[in-house]
């Protein structure tokens, strides 16, 4: 199987189960739940050896703190904690301790402390892109009794009615032009329009997507063709399972204009190719969008808990440790002591058994914008309904439909299963220099396999 482009290093050899200071971890995690510890047991006469472990909440930045809880000394971790950038975030509720709660997971795409080759890729050193955008929300749902974690990937362009800034973008826009000041006012639109209440927030900036992979040593995933994306500046060569870190990370979770080579040939011929002669090189296009961008960052976040479940080195840790707080924000209430007690959770969290999804939306043309995003209805609402289930709440300021009327979502009862969604029909097609919206997509179901062209998580 291909090697990683640096060479590819071999992951140490498996080791006991357990994590690192897991019998302190637990202790602390009663005192946190409010529980009477059990006795401690005796520890054999073999001293055991000590094994890193690290569960995932969400993306970078969840991963980030699990590893500063597991893999870190309680003082460690916390003088860690207190390095992270906290913001005020309005409108939250306080979770229940031991209830089901949710983080909003923001992927900003901020250029603020990127330079020299990552910064001219990404275009913060000529200072041609200012501001944040929000061009990544998720929602995760984190259910400690049950064990569960459920993301809901809201694509960028999904139309919902405005709580704010009215004379500027009107009384509805795409979700994404709400994150402008922070995310203070996405979150109350979240909650406004879904009637999903938000507990804790995330911030990752493309600083803190790089950082994370790289102090983690990079991810491992399998390309099945050669790709790029002429936008995210993405280049994978060859196919096969390889180490991505450092920008190309970054390349890979912000790729919404993939190409593939079917006919294996890795070298992209430039951006400014005509589409016939890309497609005759074997070059074919995903026009799938936001909708594939998601279901690869979905393969990153995997490929993340497996790269973090392999961590040993005390070494590696301290360096993840040291990174993090570089491009991670978090809201002021979320608590260190909450990530203990997560973190003993889950932390020999399989990474399959996290449950993606994509929000149901359908595609039309609004006079105003163009090709937007609608919420399609009765799916979005059994969707909501059966992750979040009584945590629900009814909406004050339902998103609209493409006719432009804002009805509150139908009624609908929870069921034990949910029914798989249509594939959008142009996932495939000929090289193409725009992207091509997806007519109509109910992917309601956990979103576990990938399309046939796209990465998926691997070992070396």
């Amino acid at each position: 199987m291909p090697r990683g482009r640096d060479g590819g290093d071999r992951e140490p050899s498996r080791r006991p189960e357990g994590i690192a200071n897991e019998d302190r971890l637990r202790a602390l995690g009663d005192a946190v739940e409010g529980r009477t510890p059990a006795p401690a047991p005796r520890r054999p006469r073999r001293r055991r050896r000590r094994a890193g472990r690290i569960a995932l909440i969400s993306l970078a930045s969840v991963v980030a703190l699990i590893v500063v809880v597991v893999g870190g000394g309680y003082l460690y971790a916390n003088w860690r904690f207190s390095q992270i950038h906290k913001i005020n975030v309005t409108s939250e509720v306080k979770p229940i301790s031991g209830k089901p709660f949710n983080i909003l997971v923001v992927g900003s795409d901020s250029r603020a402390g990127l330079s020299g080759l990552v910064g001219k890729q990404t275009g913060a050193s000529a200072g041609l892109v200012a501001g944040q955008r929000s061009d990544v929300v998720k929602i995760v749902h984190v259910d400690p009794q049950a064990g569960t974690i459920g993301v809901i990937s809201i694509p960028r362009d999904t139309m919902v009615t405005l709580l704010a800034n009215q004379n500027l973008y009107g009384q509805a826009n795409r979700i994404n032009v709400n994150f402008g000041n922070g995310p203070s006012l996405l979150a109350q639109t979240i909650t406004a329009n879904f009637g999903i209440p938000i507990n804790d927030t995330v911030v990752v900036s493309f600083a803190g997507l790089i950082n994370a992979a790289d102090a983690l040593g990079g991810v491992y995933l399998d390309f099945p063709y050669p790709a790029a994306d002429p936008y995210s500046g993405l280049r994978i060569r060859h196919p096969g399972c390889q180490l991505i870190k450092g920008f190309e990370a970054l390349a890979v979770v912000r790729s919404r204009h993939y190409y593939y080579n079917v006919k294996g040939h890795g070298v992209w011929p430039g951006n400014n190719t005509p589409p016939a002669t890309l497609y005759a090189d074997g070059w074919l296009y995903d026009g799938t969008s936001d909708f594939g961008r998601i279901e690869r960052q979905s393969a990153f976040l995997r490929a993340m808990v497996d790269r973090g479940k392999t961590l040993y080195n005390p070494l590696t840790i301290n360096n993840f440790l040291s990174k993090i707080p570089q491009g991670i924000t978090l809201d002021q209430n979320f608590s260190l002591n909450e990530l203990v007690g997560l973190a003993v959770r889950f932390h020999s969290l399989n990474a399959n058994a996290i449950s993606t999804y994509t929000l149901p939306v359908y595609s039309a043309t609004n006079p105003v914008l163009g090709d937007v995003l609608y919420v399609q209805q009765p799916e979005t609402q059994q969707l909501f309904v059966n992750v979040f289930g009584s945590g629900l709440e009814t909406p004050t300021n339902p998103p609209p439909n493409s006719s432009g009327q804002t009805p509150l979502p139908p009624t609908i009862a929870p069921t034990t299963t949910t029914s798989a969604g249509s594939i959008p029909a142009t996932r495939t097609g000929s090289a193409s220099g725009h992207a091509k919206r997806a007519s109509a997509t109910t992917t309601t179901s956990p979103t576990s396999t990938y399309a046939s062209y796209n990465p998926r998580p691997c070992a070396p």
